[in-house]
């Protein structure tokens, strides 16, 4: 099926499910947390979306998209820290949802430029993975992030802070 190897069509699928996941808790609330069931789906489904990456990108050695997966890896594990364990102090609040988000910008580059040199069969929009036809698309995909990053760093700031309990008189 369009030249992909089952470890691809699998990797495919975990992806595709990642960013539907991803986007389903973007519209139920506002921001993607590994707290909701949405949330915690495309966090594991984008780990082993990285994770079958490494094994799929062949061309050559280690390149571009090695680079891409480490990366959302580590964008992943900065905002589970912020989100769990407040490692960002009272930035955390502002780290977690936007590191999310970024994975999920993170997703469209490779998917932009994988799906692009294979369709449509038989003349793809895309000569190979370096075209600069790509780089408007995925530019697109930039300012939409930006977009909403900025909409949830707005709507975060209308919210009121946490509660904090007060610590006992000895």
């Amino acid at each position: 099926m369009l030249g992909l190897t089952p470890l691809g069509a699998l990797h495919t699928a975990i992806g595709l499910v990642a960013v539907i996941a991803g986007f389903v808790a973007l519209a139920r609330y506002k921001e993607i947390s590994s707290r909701s069931t949405s949330g915690s789906v495309f966090f594991w489904g984008t780990v082993i979306t990285c994770l079958t990456g490494f094994g799929i990108f062949q061309h050559g050695g280690f390149g571009k998209p090695h680079v891409l997966g480490i990366v959302t890896l580590v964008v992943l594990a900065v905002a589970l820290a912020a989100e769990r364990t407040g490692a960002f102090a009272r930035t955390s609040p502002y780290v977690a949802p936007l590191g999310y988000s970024l994975a999920l910008f993170l997703h469209f580059i490779p998917s932009t430029v994988e799906t692009l040199t294979r369709l449509p069969a038989g003349a793809p929009y895309l000569a190979n993975p370096d075209d600069p036809k790509s780089q408007p698309i995925i530019g697109f995909f930039f300012l939409a992030f930006l977009v909403g990053a900025t909409l949830q760093v707005l709507r975060l700031r209308k919210m009121p802070p946490p509660l904090t309990v007060p610590e006992p008189v000895r």
